[in-house]
C-alpha cells in the first residue's frame, strides 16, 4: 500500500522536470492531503548522488593544488580542529597531509628540512625565536620557546577558503565512515517553512548581528556587529546562476502563513517565468537593503503549498496568484487500508472489516454538508491506521479535536458527523458533557438544595453554574477513548460510512 500511495503521488502532481522552462506551483488542499510530502518527493528530483571515494581518492583531491606551504597551513588548522593549537616539527612531518603530498611529490629524503624551511620562510621579521634571512613577504607561523609552532591569529583570516576545503574533507572522511553503501549527495534545493514572523529578512536580504572573531593575541573578547546578510531564496539563486546547466527549487512549505507580498517584496515581479534573467523581458531590481541589482535565474524553479483549511492565515492576493499555477491535492480515501481483525485471513465479509476509505468518505460527506468542503478531512489521518486500537486514537487524539474546532463545539454537528443522533449514549461518539454534568449533578444539587437556600451566596452561585451549564460543550464517549463497551464492535465505525 505504501508502494501505491508513492506511486500514485508521483505520477499525478510530479512537475515535469524535462521541460526547461521557470516552473511556479503552488500545491493547496486541506489538511492531511500529503502536500508537504510532494515537496519531499520533488526535493529527490533536485538531488544529485555522487559516487563514494575513498580517502586515499579525498586526500588526493584535497592536496591536488596545494603547495608545501598550503599543506603546512592546512596541517595546523586540522590541529585546531581538535583543539591542539601548538605543533613541533616531526609531528607536522608524519601527518596524513604531509606524507600523502610527499607521495604525490615523489618526495622520501630530506622531509624534515622542507618542513623547517616553509615554517622559518613564513615567520615573521619580529620573531624572538626564528632567525631566518630569506623570509617572505607574508608570516604565517611562529615559534614558542619551547620551539613548538603556531599560526599567527592575523594569518587566520588569509586561510578562510583553506579551511572551508578541509572542512568538506573531513565530513567526507565522515560520511565514508558512516556507512559504506551510503551515497554522497548535493543538493539543488532549498526549503524552508513559512510562518506570521517570517519575512523579507530571511528570505531575500536584512541586517543581522554577526559576531566578530576574538583576537588571541591581545585577548579581546568577541564584539557583534551587524551586516547585511543574504536570505535563503538569494542564496539559491546565486548557486543556480553560477550553475546554469543544472535546475534549483526553493520549496516553500505553509506558504500562506506569512504575508507573502511583504516576504516577496520587489522579487514579486522577478519570477514571472518570462521576467527571468536571460529571457527577452528579463526585469532587474535594486535590493532593498544592499542596492544590489538582482535578477531570478531562469534555472530557478518555485514550489509551496498553501492550507486552504485555516482561514487565521493571510490569504494571496491576486498580483500572487497570477505568477503561480495552483494544483489542488483533495483527499484519497482509496489509499487507505482495510481493517481486517481476522489477521492472516483473507476477507470474504465485509462486515468482518472496516473499510477505512468508506470512513473517511462517509465523514467527508457529511462534514461538507454541515462544515463546508474546506472543512473535509485529508486522507492522511487514516493512512497509518491498521488496526482497531489504532483508529480509536486517530478519532480521539486528531480527527475528533479538529472538527470540534471546526464546528465551534457544537454538539448537535459533531453528532451528526458521527451519526450519533438516533443511537444510545453508549454508542454515541459524541457526548453533550454539560449535560452529562448536568445529569450526574443533579442528584447532589438537589440534596444541597435545602443549605444553599438558606444563604444568599450559595443560591447566587448555584444560578450561576446553572446558566453555565446551559451553555453546551463537547466529549468524547469514555467506552472510545478506552476501547471498550459497544466500541469493541464493528459495527459502529460501519455506521461512518456514507
Amino acid at each position: 500500500m505504501l508502494a501505491l500511495f508513492h506511486t500514485f503521488l508521483l505520477d499525478n502532481v510530479m512537475p515535469d522536470m524535462c521541460d526547461d522552462k521557470p516552473t511556479n506551483i503552488i500545491y493547496t488542499g486541506v489538511a492531511g492531503t500529503g502536500k508537504t510530502y510532494r515537496l519531499l518527493q520533488i526535493s529527490k528530483e533536485y538531488t544529485d548522488y555522487l559516487p563514494k571515494s575513498n580517502n586515499e581518492d579525498l586526500l588526493k583531491q584535497l592536496l591536488q593544488e596545494l603547495n608545501w606551504r598550503d599543506v603546512v597551513c592546512l596541517i595546523f588548522l586540522d590541529f585546531q580542529s581538535q583543539k591542539q593549537d601548538l605543533v613541533k616539527v616531526p609531528e607536522i612531518v608524519n601527518h596524513e597531509f604531509f606524507i600523502a603530498k610527499a607521495l604525490q611529490n615523489a618526495r622520501e629524503k630530506n622531509l624534515s628540512n622542507t618542513a623547517w624551511s616553509v615554517l622559518q620562510m613564513h615567520s615573521p621579521t619580529s620573531s624572538q625565536t626564528v632567525a631566518y634571512k630569506n623570509r617572505a613577504s607574508q608570516a604565517y607561523f611562529d615559534k614558542d620557546p619551547s620551539g613548538a609552532w603556531y599560526l599567527l591569529p592575523d594569518s587566520l583570516m588569509l586561510l578562510s577558503e583553506l579551511s572551508e576545503q578541509l572542512s568538506e574533507f573531513q565530513q567526507a572522511q565522515r560520511d565514508n565512515s558512516a556507512s559504506q553503501t551510503q551515497r554522497f549527495s548535493q543538493q539543488r534545493f532549498s526549503m524552508v517553512s513559512f510562518h506570521q514572523a517570517y519575512g523579507y529578512e530571511e528570505f531575500v536580504e536584512g541586517i543581522r548581528p554577526v559576531m566578530a572573531a576574538s583576537n588571541q593575541s591581545n585577548n579581546s573578547s568577541s564584539q557583534m556587529s551587524y551586516a547585511i546578510t543574504d536570505g535563503a531564496f538569494l542564496k539559491l539563486c546565486q548557486r543556480a546562476a553560477n550553475d546554469p546547466q543544472q535546475r534549483y527549487a526553493m520549496l516553500i512549505d505553509e506558504i500562506n502563513r506569512a504575508n507573502v507580498s511583504r516576504v516577496f517584496g520587489e522579487l514579486l515581479s522577478l519570477i514571472e517565468p518570462d521576467k527571468r534573467a536571460g529571457t527577452p523581458n528579463a526585469m532587474t531590481v535594486s535590493l532593498a537593503y544592499s542596492g544590489r541589482a538582482f535578477s531570478v535565474p531562469a534555472n530557478v524553479d518555485i514550489y509551496a503549498t498553501m492550507n486552504t483549511q485555516d482561514h487565521s492565515l493571510a490569504p494571496l492576493d491576486m498580483a500572487l496568484r497570477r505568477r503561480f499555477r495552483f494544483i489542488n491535492c483533495p483527499p484519497q480515501p482509496e489509499l487507505l487500508p482495510i481493517i481486517n481483525l481476522n489477521k492472516g485471513l483473507e476477507i470474504v465479509d465485509e462486515a468482518e472489516c472496516i473499510n477505512l476509505a468508506k470512513v473517511l468518505t462517509g465523514l467527508n460527506h457529511r462534514i461538507s454538508q454541515t462544515l463546508g468542503i474546506e472543512a473535509q478531512m485529508g486522507h492522511a489521518f487514516l493512512f497509518s491506521v491498521h488496526s482497531l486500537e489504532q483508529l480509536q486514537m486517530a478519532l480521539t487524539e486528531q480527527i475528533i479535536p479538529q472538527l470540534a474546532q471546526a464546528a465551534g463545539g457544537q454538539v448537535a454537528v459533531l453528532q451528526y458527523i458521527f451519526r450519533d443522533e438516533q443511537q444510545p449514549i453508549s454508542a454515541q461518539f459524541i457526548h453533550d458533557s454539560q449535560t452529562s454534568i448536568h445529569n450526574g449533578m443533579s442528584t447532589q444539587m438537589a440534596s444541597e438544595n435545602g443549605i444553599a437556600s438558606q444563604n444568599s451566596m450559595f443560591a447566587g452561585q448555584q444560578s450561576y453554574f446553572t446558566q453555565s451549564i446551559n451553555a453546551g460543550s463537547y466529549a468524547i464517549n469514555t467506552d472510545l477513548i478506552a476501547n471498550t463497551g459497544k466500541f469493541t464492535q464493528l459495527a459502529v465505525y460501519q455506521r461512518l460510512y456514507p
